[in-house]
């Protein structure tokens, strides 16, 4: 059995050698991996000075809160009626309809509130630091209704745990790592469904404290289509109205786009969407424009039920020199979330490589009136369609 090890671990170790001694693509391969070496390490030092300033910051600001509690002063009144009201937007969708005022330690309010965000929000504002007691004037309502001061609003959850939150500071995803590789470790040392679960629940803690992902982006239930999320704007040598009018002619996309089969264009700017995978996969789906404003912005989304949830927006705008710049965001919700995406890239399916070939096909097509690479199309077998383009005046 030793005998075996030893024979595939030469295997390996031969062709690696022969991968990076290469004398056609070997010196390159070795640049390239030097070159990523050295980023490598200059992000790893700079996310150890973030860090080390973002700890600094938190446990000099926890002495000072501490030392401050200890030698508890009194608060005048107009600075407590600005903690109160710095409290107060923190937990209620309107604190605009709630009036604060403060008398030697004791709050008032009045006002308008909802029911469902009454028992959060007074128990909150009592803990207000210089807070002796809140009086409690408010007048609750089951629903907005014609109350003018409660309509709109952003509901707010209020001060949530570090672990907690969507956006984990750096002190935290230090902690969150540490103690994934903790779990992780510990759960590899044991037997039994336990340590399977204390496994993979370390290796997800650690995940989610090195991407800084929540849980829902990073295995894409209930992400809607912001599991991943890509941006690229380029300029085009090209008028506004052609550029705009080839982006609206999406049948036409196969032709610069290798991973798209095919685009069939439907009414009501509904189409159908083909799509190569990675690993020989197939993906189909369809969309529709959400909007469309000629030569300045184009919106599409998937519809409901789509197994790869996407959506894009494309903003035109003209350069003075009679070019176009091209702003593109594109988000979408793979299978697995972040994790299937991870996954992918492993496969040799890079989302984002694939876009930025694509866009520049895209764009030597319309300089040039030919793709890059190994593409042979012209610009006239793309030409978008006549009624896509915008009416003359």
């Amino acid at each position: 059995m030793k005998a075996a090890w030893w024979g595939i671990g030469g295997m390996g170790m031969g062709m690696g050698l022969m991968y990076w001694a290469d004398p056609r693509s070997g010196r390159w391969r070795r640049s390239h991996l030097q070159g990523r070496a050295v980023h490598a390490v200059h992000e790893a030092s700079a996310a150890v000075g973030i860090i080390a300033r973002d700890l600094s910051h938190r446990t000099r600001g926890l002495f000072f809160e501490s030392f401050r509690k200890l030698r508890a002063r009194p608060v005048d009144d107009l600075t407590l009626e600005e903690r109160v009201r710095a409290a107060l937007g923190r937990v209620c969708s309107h604190p605009g309809a709630i009036r604060v005022s403060a008398r030697n330690g004791l709050v008032v309010l009045e006002g308008s509130i909802l029911v469902g965000e009454l028992k959060r929000v007074v128990p909150r504002l009592g803990r207000v630091r210089g807070v002796r007691g809140v009086d409690n004037r408010l007048s609750p309502f089951t629903e907005p209704g014609s109350r003018p001061d409660l309509q709109g609003g952003v509901p707010r959850r209020g001060e949530a745990w570090a672990f907690m939150q969507g956006h984990w500071s750096p002190t935290s995803r230090l902690f969150g790592a540490l103690g994934g590789l903790a779990l992780a470790g510990w759960g590899l040392g044991q037997r039994g469904i336990i340590g399977t679960l204390a496994s993979l629940g370390g290796g997800m803690l650690g995940i989610r404290a090195f991407t800084n992902l929540d849980l829902k982006r990073l295995t894409g239930v209930g992400a809607d289509v912001r599991a991943i999320s890509l941006h690229k704007d380029l300029t085009v040598n090209a008028p506004v109205e052609e550029v705009f009018a080839f982006w609206s002619a999406m049948h036409n996309f196969p032709r610069f786009m290798t991973h798209v089969d095919e685009v069939r264009v439907g009414p009501e700017g509904r189409s159908t969407w083909k799509v190569r995978g990675p690993a020989g996969t197939h993906f189909e789906w369809d969309a529709i424009v959400t909007k469309r404003i000629p030569n300045r912005l184009l919106a599409w989304r998937s519809v409901e039920g789509t197994l790869v949830k996407n959506a894009g927006v494309i903003h035109f705008e003209p350069t003075p020199n009679g070019g176009t710049r091209v702003d593109i965001r594109l988000s979408y919700n793979p299978p697995a979330g972040a994790v299937g995406h991870a996954f992918a890239k492993l496969l040799g399916a890079d989302p984002k490589k694939q876009m930025d070939d694509d866009l520049l096909r895209f764009k030597s097509l319309l300089e040039r009136g030919k793709a890059t690479g190994h593409e042979t199309v012209t610009r006239d077998q793309v030409a978008p369609d006549r009624e896509w383009w915008p009416t003359p005046h």
